[in-house]
């Protein structure tokens, strides 16, 4: 991995220098626009609207129009941002682990030390552990003020940036003021359908299916071209059946009996093969 930042990471008087690095990649094919009637490339250019060039992206500039001015904004004038020019990641407040919401949880980076000693990143690591605290920083990156969250996976320390609170929309449906009765027998089979659905997660059990299918796909147009036989590459696929469900409680017993079934089935295999 490269690192895309370098900075330190201060909590009072104690600096903590670390490397910055993306921890999480993009794992989708890789696709591009064709025109379908020739399969000719599609290519998109920048051209000034003045004089009809393409404009390189090194000439680039940005502008603010407040409806009666226009300003250019260089790239020096960016530059010139005290906040751009900080290299500090700033731990402003810990706070329980537990009020961090997930919902505003966004990109996530690792955090290598960057000093002769790690001593200053193992000490904030191991803090952060026993006291079940998750540190909320403050720094800039890419022209942007950024809140994150600070926290520990594994040996290493994590920097997840935060939505701002203006971010993340308020939900207001009034389908959810009206008031609805559940009974005592439909909790019963929900909670049954969870526990028949119970388990400890792990991410290395799930796969992206329509990547997998993609790249199957593609493999298969490559090898016979587009004479190819979905059926044929895919299998027969049976259509969904969707719907609102009209009889709740019986839609939650077959549930639960068809989970109960197939969990059956999965021990019985088991065995067969142990």
């Amino acid at each position: 991995m490269r690192s895309i930042w370098k900075g330190a990471l201060t909590f009072g008087l104690v600096n903590v220098p670390v490397k910055v690095y993306a921890a999480t990649e993009d794992h989708d094919v890789s696709l591009h626009q064709v025109h379908a009637a020739d399969g000719g490339r599609i290519r998109y250019q920048r051209v000034c609207e003045l004089d009809g060039e393409v404009v390189p992206y090194s000439e680039i500039d940005r502008a603010y129009d407040d409806g009666e001015k226009t300003v250019i904004l260089t790239k020096e004038d960016f530059a010139a941002l005290p906040s751009e020019r900080s290299r500090e990641i700033e731990v402003v407040e810990f706070v329980p682990s537990d009020q961090v919401d997930v919902l505003t949880l966004d990109k996530a980076y690792y955090l290598e030390p960057d000093s002769k000693s790690p001593k200053a990143y193992v000490l904030l690591r191991q803090t952060l552990e026993q006291t079940d605290r998750t540190a909320i920083v403050r720094f800039s990156l890419r022209q942007k003020t950024r809140l994150a969250a600070l926290r520990v996976r594994g040996d290493v320390l994590v920097l997840q940036t935060l939505l701002w609170a203006d971010e993340v929309r308020e939900a207001r449906f009034p389908s959810l003021d009206e008031p609805v009765k559940i009974s005592d027998k439909e909790l019963e089979l929900s909670a049954s359908l969870v526990e028949s659905f119970s388990g400890d997660f792990d991410p290395a059990d799930f796969v992206d299916e329509y990547q997998q299918e993609l790249r199957t796909l593609i493999e298969a147009k490559l090898e016979k071209g587009d004479a190819i036989d979905t059926a044929e590459t895919f299998g027969e696929q049976q259509e969904e059946q969707g719907g609102e469900v009209i009889d709740l409680m019986e839609a939650l017993r077959a549930s639960v009996e068809r989970s109960r079934a197939s969990r059956e089935s999965g021990s019985r295999q088991e065995k067969k093969s142990g």
